[in-house]
């Protein structure tokens, strides 16, 4: 009886253990959130996703074992961002990883409890997303684009590139404090360079077309595409113009060539999706955005598009070359 009696006891214990187990490893489970303000097959946001989904596994989170990931393709429509902001916040993840001030600004319009990690944000101080760099104080931090200076990169690009460049038209959305004080560092320099500036506000499709229409009569002519949601929604009417008018032109960032913009020097985003890899684990192991400082740019590449540049009958100078960190030919 004894015996009979301690194999149903054992018998129990084999049916009691694996649930106990199952309902340990339910409580490692985490949540992350993934808001991206792109269409579920852009070759660039994949890239950048599958940097961070890269740099969780290195770091011990494996998907569907210690981590679940609700990723939201939210386009960039406005009203889609918000929609789906909705939705992440609504199952109140751990941490929500999202892409600049178009994703960050409705998020934080929902919730200020749900811990938010940037890869990629403009200026999170004057838009108000921090109280500071080094002490955000709030649930979100992150990794900023750029800093205003680099502005000054991009027209001097567009000169070194182009010497007979008399005139720029810099393209900027004046709705954010980012667009007006990256086209005053660049005019700041301008007349060095020698070469007038004209700001382009980009408010929708009709009137970027029309304003880039009426630049373009003149010669001498290129644009510079600041950084802004934006300039990436409109990316490719922009690059589409360019080449209608056969106007050369520099960008903030490595999809705009890819698309066939002449040229872009800008911060390494899958470097920075890497990195906000380790503020989400910290986040996970129990510390606070509040008391993450914001980080600048480590990794920056400069790419060239010499299909781009032969159907504008433009020869590089050696000098451009050399310094690429990519050439798309």
């Amino acid at each position: 009886m004894r015996r009979r009696e301690f194999i149903k006891a054992l018998a129990g214990s084999v049916t009691v253990w694996p649930l106990a187990a199952q309902a340990q490893q339910s409580e490692r489970m985490r949540r992350i959130g993934v808001l991206l303000p792109a269409a579920s097959d852009d070759p660039e946001f994949q890239a950048w996703l599958g940097a961070f989904l890269q740099g969780l596994q290195q770091l011990g989170w494996s998907i569907g074992q210690n981590v679940r990931i609700e990723t939201r393709w939210a386009t960039s429509n406005a009203a889609g961002i918000r929609k789906h902001a909705a939705e992440l916040a609504a199952l109140a993840p751990d941490v929500i990883l999202a892409h600049g001030a178009s994703t960050v600004g409705p998020l934080l319009q929902i919730t200020r409890t749900v811990p938010i990690v940037a890869p990629v944000v403009g200026d999170p101080v004057g838009a108000g997303f921090v109280d500071s760099l080094a002490r955000p104080g709030g649930n979100i931090t992150g990794f900023i684009s750029f800093e205003y200076s680099m502005a000054v990169k991009w027209l001097e690009l567009l000169k070194e590139t182009v010497p007979s460049v008399a005139r720029a038209a810099i393209l900027r959305d004046h709705s954010q404090g980012s667009g007006t004080s990256q086209f005053a560092a660049i005019a700041a320099v301008a007349p060095t360079l020698k070469v007038d500036v004209n700001p382009i506000n980009m408010g929708d499709a009709d009137q970027i077309t029309q304003s880039i229409e009426i630049f373009a009569r003149s010669s001498n002519g290129g644009l510079v595409v600041t950084a802004s949601g934006a300039a990436m929604r409109h990316r490719d009417l922009i690059v589409k113009l360019a080449a209608r008018h056969k106007l050369p032109a520099v960008y903030y960032e490595r999809s705009f060539v890819a698309a066939g913009g002449l040229a872009c020097y800008g911060p390494d985003f899958s470097d920075q999706y890497r990195r906000a890899t380790s503020y989400v684990d910290r986040i996970l192991r129990g510390e606070k955005p509040a008391e993450m400082p914001v980080q600048a740019p480590t990794k920056f590449a400069l790419t060239i598009n010499l299909k781009t540049a032969k159907a504008l009958s433009l020869t590089v100078p050696a000098t451009v070359l050399a310094r690429a960190d990519e050439v798309i030919e």
